[in-house]
């Protein structure tokens, strides 16, 4: 199985300092910064995953 990843729709263009990229995994989601893809990436359970998405959320202007 290939697995891709993908743009978070909230990245902007070039000039765009929030870049991220996710890519679901065996063990759970993988995120990285879209700008530096060999840089590696953070693995999240879905849990650890869902905490984030829901603390970004609370925090959005």
């Amino acid at each position: 199985m290939t697995v891709r990843w993908r743009k978070s729709t909230h990245s902007g263009g070039v000039n765009d300092q929030h870049c991220v990229e996710l890519k679901r995994l065996e063990r759970g989601v993988g995120v990285r910064d879209s700008k530096d893809p060999e840089g590696g990436h953070l693995t999240l359970t879905p849990t650890e995953f869902g905490s984030l998405v829901s603390w970004i959320k609370r925090r959005e202007p």
